[in-house]
């Protein structure tokens, strides 16, 4: 009888190594291989333990997937989305589930994992749509409680379609998959799921691994979306192995301070849409409401207030008004600090440069933190000009005044770039209540017909004179 192989996984970049070494060959990282057994005979994984057990032919009927054919030759198909009904989450999604999809979802404790999907849940199966919600953490009166808090009047009408199962054994998951025969499956987590033919715990490489893989499979061969919860660790990063990652064809994330209602959810990686889209909710009593008209206000009678500038960034095709904060106070000479939050941190290092050279501001010896405000992480150089006027105003203790927003960016020269999607941008700001706009002054034409004042920009020492 053959016996087990042993391998050592990489948990941050997934790379397989024959055996233990104390860095990553792949990725360099330091202690991240951990041990997981593989079967070693092929006629093991097709017993009766496999729980994806059947035949799929991704390629084409009849098993011919080997077979070469020329690209004019394939047909094409056309698979048609299931839409949610949470507007945001389908955003990031691309338009909806699509069928056969295997959909990775994680974030910290406490973000709102559960409470997204169980919403989601509801609303497809109001929808008509069969579902079965699989709960590895709670049981099924804790999901009917929390079910009863969240749903409300959706409860009534998802409860002919939605199905519920508390467990943690893949193969009687499996069971009630093939017993219920659901278009959609959403499993909470898969942290705690595992398989009993594999001698290791819950949660280990190997079981995470081969569940993974096993729910994948099940996706595939039964043409249903499947949605499963993974848990992070304190970097932040998905828990388990990275490996989990590029198994399946989507990855979200869910953002945001448990201390704040405000959350985020991205796509990591997205096989049929973007990953530049953002779908933003709030957590309330009543679960994750979702937030069409996010981003920072724009109060033509507010304050001036130092250090801070509006700007607005892109999500994908979305437009967010943003509020970039900066505060300079007295540090030491060779060792003032540079924080960034929410901003990245090398482009301020090089704005701050910029400033001193360029803009006749001593700042070797000031500690600087620069921040963007709710939530947003803004890394596109169309927000250059924001932060280092911020920086430039909490230094000076001046503003640019209130209703004002700036686009630009910011080379090394000092002069003002073009930004994309300029007209976009400042058109969404303008219907916010945006009154000025410092714009770069090779773009001043995209104001044409919009009601706001433009201050065209052509080097950094243009906009500087603003700040009063």
């Amino acid at each position: 009888m053959a016996k087990n192989r042993t391998s050592f996984v990489c948990s941050d970049c997934g790379g397989v190594q024959p055996k233990w070494i104390g860095r990553c060959p792949d990725c360099g990282a330091w202690d991240t291989l951990e041990s997981f057994t593989e079967p070693a005979a092929p006629a093991e994984r097709a017993t009766a333990g496999s729980v994806a057990a059947g035949s799929w032919h991704p390629a084409g009927e009849g098993g011919a997937g080997g077979v070469a054919v020329r690209i004019d030759e394939v047909e094409t198909l056309d698979v048609p989305r299931q839409a949610i009904g949470l507007s945001e989450f389908d955003r990031v999604l691309g338009g909806g589930l699509v069928p056969g999809a295997a959909i990775l979802l994680g974030g910290e404790p406490g973000v709102g994992k559960s409470t997204l999907i169980l919403q989601a849940a509801a609303r497809l199966a109001v929808g008509g749509r069969r579902i079965l919600y699989v709960s590895s953490e709670e049981s099924l009166q804790q999901v009917r409680l929390r079910a009863d808090r969240l749903l409300g009047k959706d409860l009534a009408a998802a409860s002919e379609y939605m199905y519920l199962c508390a467990e943690t054994d893949l193969s009687k998951v499996a069971e009630q998959i093939r017993a219920v025969d659901p278009e959609i499956v959403l499993l909470d987590s898969i942290q705690m799921v595992y398989r009993a033919d594999l001698d290791a715990p819950p949660g280990s490489t190997t079981q995470l691994r081969r569940c993974c893989h096993d729910l994948v499979q099940m996706a595939k061969i039964g043409n249903r979306a499947m949605v499963v919860v993974g848990h992070v660790t304190k970097e932040g990063n998905l828990a388990g192995p990275k490996m989990l990652e590029h198994l399946v064809d989507v990855v979200l994330s869910i953002d945001g301070d448990r201390e704040h209602g405000h959350r985020v959810l991205r796509a990591a990686k997205n096989r049929f849409g973007s990953t530049q889209e953002i779908g933003l909710f709030e957590m309330t009593g009543l679960g994750m409401m979702e937030l069409e008209t996010a981003g920072a206000t724009i109060d033509a009678n507010g304050p001036r207030i130092n250090g801070s500038v509006l700007v607005a960034t892109m999500a994908g095709s979305r437009c967010l008004p943003a509020e970039i904060q900066a505060l300079v106070a007295t540090g030491f000479l060779g060792s003032a600090k540079r924080r960034a939050t929410g901003l990245d941190a090398s482009r301020l290092a090089m704005l701050i440069a910029v400033l001193e050279k360029h803009g006749g501001l001593r700042l070797a010896d000031q500690d600087i933190f620069a921040a963007a405000t709710g939530g947003l992480r803004i890394v596109e150089p169309a927000a250059d000009l924001a932060v280092a006027l911020a920086i430039a105003g909490a230094h000076r203790g001046a503003s640019i005044g209130p209703a004002t927003v700036v686009l630009g960016e910011v080379g090394l020269t000092g002069a003002i770039r073009g930004v994309n999607q300029a007209e976009q941008r400042l058109r969404e700001l303008v219907r916010r209540g945006a009154k000025r706009a410092l714009l770069p002054a090779t773009q001043v034409e995209v104001a044409d017909g919009m009601d706001v004042e433009v201050v065209p920009t052509a080097r950094l020492s243009d906009a500087l004179a603003e700040l009063a």
